[in-house]
């Protein structure tokens, strides 16, 4: 079985906005980088399936498109979770404790940083600033702001976007 397949990504209408995605930009130059933008906001991610369409839809190697994916970390070899958690370890925060709040995360969750939780509900990340040091230790849980974090506090955020994911 395919790897996308596996993962519920190579659904007949993602793949037609795909193709058309790579028909629309193929013409013009440079388009690579668009064209994974767009690729991943319709998969979520970029797996290796999506990248060989990609490739064979460019007439490039795969091992370019491969190596602009790997490079650019905006761009995700793995599935995102439904609530994308990104925890702050910029200095501010890693000197307030944030490496304690990625371990309950860690450990809430059953997961490790870069990972996603079987039921598609949670991921983990680390990033080095989100611009709230005043805040720190910081997390953003999507768009949402999580500031002035201890590790009790933790679950209860996490029960919050489970409720609200219902």
């Amino acid at each position: 079985m395919k790897q996308c397949e596996a993962a519920g990504a190579c659904g007949s209408e993602q793949r037609k906005k795909l193709d058309a995605v790579i028909e629309a930009s193929r013409a013009t130059p440079g388009c690579l980088m668009h064209i994974l933008q767009e690729a991943q906001a319709i998969y979520g991610y970029l797996p290796m399936e999506v990248q060989k369409v990609i490739a064979e839809g460019l007439g490039i190697p795969l091992s370019e498109v491969y190596g602009v994916v790997t490079f650019y970390s905006q761009f995700s070899l793995k599935p995102k979770g439904k609530n994308r958690i990104s925890v702050c370890l910029g200095t501010a925060c890693y000197v307030k404790g944030s490496d304690k709040i990625l371990e309950e995360l860690e450990k809430q969750l059953g997961i490790k940083c870069g990972e996603c939780t079987e039921d598609g509900l949670f991921s983990i990340d680390s990033c080095r600033c989100v611009g709230a040091c005043g805040l720190a230790p910081v997390m953003m849980i999507g768009e949402e702001v999580y500031g002035r974090l201890t590790p009790d506090k933790v679950k209860g955020i996490l029960d919050s976007h489970r409720e609200a994911s219902k």
